[in-house]
């Protein structure tokens, strides 16, 4: 047996009887590779993120309004801060990567209407979502209502992370984006009672909840099983999807809209493993 091997052996053992690993000389070599993979995938997020809210400070109707968005821009700001201090920690070199990658993070689709599905149009690891612009302020509140509650159903996983700094890091982000969460909530209530934008409210709502239902990854994939087995994930990518949709069907229901149809992405489109926040 290599010592790699009996390295990892080690660490499944200890994860099978709920301890934590808390410094990297306690990982093997897989877990350290799986454990950046994702912290990277929701660092950049959280930056990709915060640069495509920073024009919707101008654009907010109201002034009330603009310092909620100034508000979101800084909390996710912070959490990319959060996340890359603890790549950081891990070895990893974030400032060449963020300054590799900083004019990436500001890019978007050109078509506002387009679908890619799964796939990366960038070479930075934000979930693929934070590529579609957000055009109008329904976009906004309908990113908010969709994406920010995908991403607070995948971080109940990252709660419970067998990674220490990741767990306890990641409180205050899902405080936060609970906050967001709440934001949409209250502005899709909003859009719905108002007779004049309520269809195309609706509308818009149709267009971000497909686009969210794509970033939790496959069914049954070896690859969840993985982060699974790591202590890095809690449940597979479609039970994640599955708690999110239903609650969803439930918000929206009972403003009178429908939940549309959804087909999986990947049934034509190669698999990205991805999280967010």
């Amino acid at each position: 047996m290599t010592d790699e091997r009996a390295r990892h052996d080690h660490l499944l053992a200890r994860l099978a009887r709920g301890e934590r690993i808390e410094a990297q000389d306690e990982m093997s070599a897989t877990y350290r590779q799986n454990l950046v993979h994702l912290m990277t995938m929701q660092a950049d997020s959280e930056l990709a993120g915060a640069y495509g809210y920073v024009p919707w400070i101008m654009k907010a109707p109201g002034v009330e309004e603009k310092l909620v968005v100034a508000q979101i821009v800084k909390d996710e700001t912070r959490h990319a801060k959060v996340m890359y201090d603890l790549l950081e920690e891990l070895g990893v070199d974030v400032h060449v990567h963020v300054d590799t990658h900083d004019q990436s993070f500001a890019r978007r689709l050109d078509d506002s209407e387009a679908d890619i599905g799964t796939a990366r149009v960038a070479t930075d690891k934000r979930v693929n979502i934070f590529y579609y612009p957000i055009d109008t302020w329904a976009d906004f509140v309908m990113f908010n209502f969709c994406m920010d509650r995908g991403a607070g159903h995948q971080l109940e996983d990252v709660r419970h992370s067998s990674y220490g700094p990741w767990r306890r890091g990641v409180e205050g982000i899902f405080k936060e984006e609970r906050m967001h969460i709440r934001h949409g909530e209250l502005w899709v209530k909003r859009l719905a009672d108002d007779r004049a934008a309520r269809d195309d409210a609706e509308r818009t709502f149709h267009k971000w909840y497909v686009r969210t239902m794509n970033i939790f990854g496959r069914p049954g994939t070896p690859k969840n099983r993985l982060y699974r087995e790591l202590g890095l994930k809690q449940r597979d990518n479609d039970d994640v999807r599955r708690t999110f949709s239903e609650e969803v069907r439930g918000l929206v229901e009972a403003l009178g809209w429908r939940v549309p149809d959804w087909k999986p992405a990947w049934e034509t489109l190669p698999e990205e493993a991805q999280i967010p926040g």
